[in-house]
């Protein structure tokens, strides 16, 4: 079971704004997840629903692309042949 200083810490090191008021609900939902935790340790794994997978995606077939000229004719910018990106910083 947290306490309340420890649930300020944790919201410290999580950089969230918690407020006096709001300590208490937040560490009473806290302790219900930890809780909830506690629960789910003791499911045995050999209960665990297991399905068999299917593959629902098409055969990955090679098709003939576009022309690069054609590509490149479609670009805001070129440089070499290449389409040029605006630069991502």
């Amino acid at each position: 079971m947290a306490t309340e200083q420890e649930v300020n810490h944790i919201a410290e090191l999580a950089d969230v704004g918690i407020n006096a008021e709001e300590l208490g609900t937040f560490t009473h939902q806290f302790n219900a997840i930890l809780e909830y935790f506690d629960v789910l340790d003791r499911v045995s794994g050999d209960t665990a629903v297991t399905f068999d997978l299917i593959n629902v995606m098409r055969e990955d077939v090679p098709e003939p692309s576009l022309p690069r000229k054609e590509v490149l004719r479609n670009a805001a910018a070129q440089e070499d042949g290449f389409i040029k990106a605006p630069r991502v910083m």
